[in-house]
């Protein structure tokens, strides 16, 4: 028979142990059931929820998306046929314009929080700030460049617009450059140093270089963020049922909000239209974010 190697004073001190132990286990076997069940509960209810809507969306936009639709402008009230090729192309350049003004901000404001300031005060301030940005509702947004840009020349416009949505996305550049350059290696730094590159090659040859599949990312990821506002564009671009001016000046069509007015109208062709635009920009987010995912897999893989 095999003897126990434990000691009188370790045998009379397991006792306790064991029905302290056999006191706590059954409640915590229940507590991690009880989570586990309620966890894939509101799994099952948030996937169910989404697939419904994913497949309203495919049954109600295939049906009404054409080939017209990509060159026909939208249609006036009452009438039949028409596209959206005007709200597609203003909503392209509305958000290409956007991009352009929100990258070199975002950049550069990133790379000085990850490679200049990254324990100064005024780092710590300017993150704040961006934290709030990128947490503050969009119609919020909206109503900030409708008082500055908007209501002080007496018209909407597709300028106005463009900085709406640039604000959105530079809060979004920020944070993924930031995080980005911080994950290159200080040794890349260092060996760039050891060879006498100042700060500025470092930065623009050595870290970016090693960091511009994350940037990239980010510059993706604001662009997906930005193509489906709606908000802040029914205060500043606004909309029409034409061809934007080349100096963007008045109302420009745009795809967010043609499928928000047409989506409450009466008349059963801008519903239609107002499906399928909703699939082609729901198509084109996707898109996005599978490429921006794609890109980051690349990036953790190097």
């Amino acid at each position: 028979m095999a003897t126990s190697t434990l000691n009188p004073s370790e045998m009379a001190g397991a006792a306790p142990r064991e029905v302290a132990w056999g006191r706590v286990r059954p409640g915590r076997r229940i507590a991690d059931r009880t989570l586990k069940v309620g966890c894939t509960l509101f799994t099952v209810i948030g996937v169910f929820a989404l697939g419904w809507i994913l497949a309203m969306l495919l049954v109600r936009g295939l049906s009404a998306l054409t080939p017209a639709i990509f060159v026909n402008i939208t249609p006036g009230p009452g009438t039949t046929g028409g596209g959206l090729a005007n709200a597609m192309l203003g909503s392209l350049i509305l958000t290409g314009i956007g991009i352009l003004v929100a990258t070199p901000i975002g950049v550069l404001a990133g790379t000085y929080l990850a490679e200049y300031a990254r324990t100064s005060k005024l780092a710590a301030l300017v993150r704040f700030i961006n934290d709030l940005l990128l947490s503050a509702p969009s119609i919020l947004i909206g109503l900030f460049v409708y008082a500055l840009f908007v209501a002080p020349f007496g018209g909407y416009s597709g300028w106005a617009g463009s900085i709406a949505l640039a604000i959105i996305a530079i809060p979004v550049i920020v944070r993924t450059t930031e995080d980005m350059l911080r994950l290159v290696p200080n040794g890349l730094r260092e060996a760039a140093a050891a060879l006498g590159a100042p700060h500025s090659k470092v930065i623009t040859l050595v870290t970016w270089r090693a960091a511009r599949s994350g940037i990239v990312t980010g510059i993706i990821l604001a662009m997906a963020r930005i193509a489906g506002e709606t908000a802040p564009l029914l205060f500043t671009a606004l909309n029409n049922n034409f061809w934007f001016s080349p100096t963007l000046s008045g109302g420009v069509s745009n795809l967010p909000v043609t499928i928000y007015q047409f989506a409450l109208s009466p008349y059963g062709n801008w519903q239609e239209l107002a499906w399928a635009g909703a699939l082609i920009i729901t198509a084109t987010i996707l898109v996005l974010s599978v490429v921006a995912r794609v890109l980051i897999r690349k990036e953790a893989a190097r």
